[in-house]
């Protein structure tokens, strides 16, 4: 069984008005309904499961409503990483193969690249999303340029980012222990700390994660397109 989870709890209103950024509308729907319908069309993704924040039960069943695919919501935890380890844990009597974790607000993930992730998780424990980076990297200090970094072996990390299931569940309870307070980034970086050997994936540029109003106004141009 493979399982599709998706973080949907954070308070984001950096796009401004009264919605956390994955209820504003994109096309006329909620930017989450898109995310929820990229994962579910996939004939390999047999459920999802949603974290939201308590507070937007509302907002969420009217953004799901007619889905199918969906499990009974969760509520997540206050860090993203508490969220995913809540959304683990809720899925673990369904005992899933694998689990793809993926961000609310990424609704451009392509089918192939959901597929090529199952099928790393095949015969490995790990497989990410990314695009390898393009602009030069400088590192600077106190306003003023003190190096040039070598850009060659980097990536920029997006999601879905798949997992056996027994793995990421033990690598997130790992963390919880032996680094309480530790800000971890990502599920990759998690699974980095238990040991895990993660796999890289090649992404798209279109699978972009909307955060600002020129994300929201791309995704309205990407979709009519």
């Amino acid at each position: 069984m493979n399982i599709g989870l998706i973080v949907a709890a954070g308070r984001g209103y950096r796009l401004g008005g009264p919605l956390p950024k994955q209820y504003l509308p994109l096309a006329g729907r909620p930017i989450l309904r898109h995310t929820i319908q990229a994962l579910a069309r996939h004939p390999e993704i047999d459920a999802v499961q949603v974290l939201i924040h308590p507070d937007d039960q509302a907002l969420y069943d009217d953004a799901t409503a007619g889905l199918e695919k969906l499990l009974a919501v969760r509520f997540g935890g206050k860090e993203r990483q508490d969220s995913a380890r809540l959304g683990l844990e809720a899925i673990g009597a369904l005992k899933p193969e694998t689990v793809l974790i993926h961000d609310a607000v990424r609704p451009f993930i392509a089918p192939e690249t959901i597929s090529a992730v199952l099928e790393v998780l095949k015969r490995g424990s790990a497989a990410i999303v990314g695009v390898p980076l393009a602009d030069t990297l400088k590192r600077v200090e106190d306003g003023v340029v003190a190096s040039t970094v070598s850009r060659a072996g980097l990536w920029r990390a997006q999601t879905p980012q798949g997992f056996r299931y027994k793995n990421i569940l033990q690598a997130h309870r790992h963390a919880v222990r032996t680094a309480p307070g530790t800000d971890f980034t990502d599920d990759a970086m998690i699974a980095e700390h238990a040991g895990l050997r993660v796999e890289m994936v090649q992404g798209s540029e279109d699978n972009f994660k909307i955060t600002t109003a020129a994300d929201l106004a791309r995704a309205e141009a990407l979709l009519q397109s």
